[in-house]
C-alpha cells in the first residue's frame, strides 16, 4: 500500500503560493534595477551637462547659452531627486516581498515538515505490520513442526 497524504492539496497549495512569492520578489527586484539604472543615467546626464558647462565658459559662450544649460542642470536636479524617491520606494517594496517570500516558505516547511512526520508513522507502521506478519508465520510453522 502507498503512502497517501490527506493535506496534499494544502501542501501543494502551501508550495504553489510560494513559487508566486518568488516570482513576485523577482519582478520586484527587477523594477528596482529599472529605477537605480534610470537614475545612474540621470546623474551620467548631469555630469555630462557640468563638462558642457565648463566647457562653455572657457569658450567664452553666450550668455543664454550658459543659462539654458543651468536651467538644465537644474531640471536634471529635479528628475535626481524624484528618482531616488521612486529608487526608496522600490527598496522598500523589495523588502516587503522578501519578508513576505519569507513567511510562505515558513509556512511550506511547516507543512512539509508535517507530511515528513507523517510518512515517518506510516513507514513504521507498515514495519509493525510487516514484521507481525512474519511473526505469524513463524509461529504457524513452529507450532505445525511440534505436531
Amino acid at each position: 500500500m502507498k503512502f497517501r497524504y490527506v493535506y496534499q492539496k494544502v501542501v501543494d497549495l502551501k508550495s504553489n503560493e510560494k513559487t508566486q512569492a518568488e516570482w513576485m520578489l523577482s519582478a520586484a527586484v527587477g523594477h528596482l534595477q529599472a529605477e537605480q539604472r534610470s537614475l545612474n543615467q540621470l546623474f551620467e546626464d548631469k555630469r555630462a551637462t557640468f563638462i558642457a558647462i565648463q566647457s562653455e565658459m572657457e569658450n567664452k559662450a553666450s550668455v543664454i547659452k550658459l543659462q539654458e544649460l543651468q536651467r538644465y542642470m537644474d531640471f536634471l536636479e529635479q528628475c535626481i531627486s524624484s528618482k531616488t524617491r521612486d529608487v526608496q520606494r522600490a527598496e522598500v517594496n523589495v523588502e516587503n516581498k522578501k519578508s513576505f517570500l519569507n513567511g510562505k516558505m515558513l509556512d511550506e516547511k511547516v507543512w512539509l515538515k508535517a507530511k515528513e512526520k507523517e510518512q515517518n508513522k506510516y513507514q513504521h507502521e507498515m514495519l509493525l505490520r510487516e514484521q507481525n506478519e512474519l511473526d505469524e508465520m513463524a509461529t504457524v510453522r513452529f507450532a505445525m513442526r511440534a505436531r
